[in-house]
Parts: C-alpha cells; structure tokens; sequence
C-alpha cells in the first residue's frame, strides 16, 4: 500500500505525520522544536517542489509512506489519484490519502509563510517548529487512528478525512 501524507506545502504537518507513522517520532512525548527541524524533509521543500511525491520510508507493515504538498489543491489531488486508479483498474485499497490540514495552526501557516514563501527562513522556521510541536498531539491523534484503520481494514469518516 502506499500511504501519501498531504497538507499545503507537504514542509510541515504531512511530515511529522510520515515521522510519526515511521517510528521516527514518539508517539507520547512532544518533541523540542530542534527536534522538528532536524527532521529530513521539514521545511524544506520550495514552491516548484509541490505536486511531487516524496518518499519519506517503509512502515513496519511493508507499506511506503509519501509526503506531498497539494496547495489549496486537496480535493483536487484526491480525485485525480482515485481516478487514476479506476482509470488503470488498480484496486484503491492500495493508496490511503491522509489530509493533514486539519492539524495545522495559526503559527504553521505563518512561520511557513515567513520561511518557504519569503525566505525568511530563521523567525519562519522558529515559528513553524513551535506551531508543529503545539500541534503534535493532534497530529499523532490522527497518524495513530490511519495506523488502526489500515491494520482492521475500516475507515472512519471525519470531517476533513480523505480516504474514500
């Protein structure tokens, strides 16, 4: 299975979320902002980068774990995945598309702002770190509940989901 982590950007929250998801993280302990930002892909990834998937590694399951950022393209990028699929019948239980947006913050977007839109890579970068560690718990919630569905083979509806 291939499991894509997506939120605007694919810098910040899709890549705590593939960190969480690879054991790379702890699941219930908040990380230190230096531990954020030594992570291999965040903040890293420019404008042009968008649109690209990433691999980020291999779960314990055998399944490989993406990270993308879509823009304000999330219901788009679905489509065009599950389309893809049908289009080529590939069976969908072997993509989970994981939004991440509902897990961002007010310091997320602005540190990220700061940092991948203006270069202000410093204050950009301090904020957003803060931001990911405020959000984390929420983020690990949500890795923690794809980790159970994709183990039982049951999704749950939630708003802001996006496995179909």
């Amino acid at each position: 299975m291939k499991i894509i982590y997506h939120c605007y950007g694919g810098a910040h929250s899709s890549v705590v979320a593939a960190a969480l998801h690879l054991g790379q993280l702890p699941p219930d302990r908040m990380p230190g902002p230096e531990e954020l930002v030594q992570l291999p892909f965040f903040d890293r990834q420019r404008g042009p980068e968008h649109g690209y998937l990433r691999l980020v590694g291999i779960d314990a399951g055998g399944n490989e774990v993406y990270i993308i950022g879509r823009r304000n393209n999330g219901r788009l990028l679905e489509k065009l995945y599950y389309h893809l699929l049908d289009l080529f019948s590939l069976p969908r239980e072997e993509l989970y598309l994981a939004n991440m947006m509902p897990c961002v913050n007010w310091y997320m977007v602005v540190g990220g702002f700061l940092s991948r839109r203006l270069g202000l890579t410093w204050p950009g970068r301090t904020i957003v770190a803060r931001g990911a560690a405020r959000a984390y718990f929420s983020i690990a919630t949500r890795v923690e509940r794809i980790k159970v569905e994709l183990i039982t083979g049951r999704k749950r509806e939630e708003k802001g989901g996006s496995r179909r």
